[in-house]
């Protein structure tokens, strides 16, 4: 974060704003934790979670957009203490799924709790800066870890993804030891949904990809449908092979979008997989309709 500078315009008149770290740790874990959908997209938990006999206290743990569970470290400055401690509780974590389901259960309900992925469970280390070493580490480490590097100027925070990386995924959903909680088959994911559609399909899907990945975006493969996200989802791809029809879910408000009845919707109440809020549909038959929506893309990449 050294290269980032902020800096204060009176007129024509410039004064740079210098960063800082907060004076204690807590402070960084209680501004996030009251602002954890906002800032991360993680529907927050609970904070200083005991793990019993394993040892220790999770600073925080969360429900990501996709079902994830997300282990959240805060380290005031420099610490490279933050990644093990997390791989550490990503232990405890998987032998604690049942307990981890009641938690969510008591914060967010029944439904949240049957739509647990814990094919991946995420781990978000949060700090003044990391060294390159760990940069480096991580991407041995097969595991979904991000680090994100903070800085305070005056009355703003600044979060910056330096880097994340995908893990292994354990099975398409693999919620608990058995498929689903009610015992059938898994759902048929959208990858295969993707593989058996026509060639055109799969094609106009390459080329929507291709305009997503852009920056720092990553694509995850969830059940039933693609997510794309920086710090956060900042688009969702769903694949109907029958209607030979890409469904893309943009993080946009739809006040700000010219909706067009076939094309676009507003998405606001009527549930979003993947994303919350303000959310734009769009739904993608051609590269005609994909020149169209290239804009609308481009918006919500830039403001993930």
């Amino acid at each position: 974060m050294s290269n980032l500078k902020v800096f204060k315009v009176r007129g024509r008149d410039v004064t740079e704003v210098p960063g800082e770290a907060v004076s204690v740790e807590v402070e960084l874990q209680r501004l996030i934790e009251a602002n954890m959908e906002t800032m991360l997209g993680i529907r927050f938990l609970a904070a200083e979670y005991r793990t019993g006999r394993h040892g220790g206290r999770i600073d925080s743990l969360g429900l990501d957009e996709n079902g994830t569970p997300v282990i959240v470290e805060y380290k005031r400055t420099r610490d490279e203490a933050a990644v093990v401690q997390g791989l550490s509780y990503l232990c405890w974590l998987q032998d604690h799924h049942h307990e981890f389901e009641n938690l969510v259960t008591a914060r967010l309900g029944e439904e949240a709790a049957g739509e647990i992925d814990w094919s991946a469970p995420r781990i978000v280390c949060i700090a003044g800066a990391f060294t390159y070493h760990e940069t480096v580490a991580v991407e041995m480490i097969p595991h979904r870890i991000d680090l994100m590097a903070y800085r305070v100027f005056d009355d703003s925070v600044t979060l910056q993804l330096v880097t994340a990386t995908g893990g292994t995924r354990t099975t398409a959903r693999g919620k608990t030891s058995s498929p689903t909680r009610s015992g059938t088959s898994a759902p048929k994911s959208v990858q295969q949904y993707l593989d058996a559609s026509p060639k055109e399909l799969r094609e106009l899907h390459a080329d929507l990809d291709e305009l997503l990945l852009h920056r720092d975006v990553q694509m995850e493969p969830q059940v039933h449908y693609f997510s794309y996200r920086r710090i956060k989802n900042v688009a969702t791809v769903r694949v109907q092979p029958r209607n030979k029809l890409l469904v893309v879910n943009l993080r946009l408000a739809p006040d700000t979008v010219d909706l067009c009845d076939g094309f676009t919707r507003d998405m606001r109440g009527l549930g979003s997989l993947g994303l919350q809020g303000d959310v734009v549909e769009v739904r993608i038959a051609s590269r005609e309709d994909l020149g169209r929506a290239a804009g609308l893309i481009r918006r919500s990449v830039e403001a993930g």
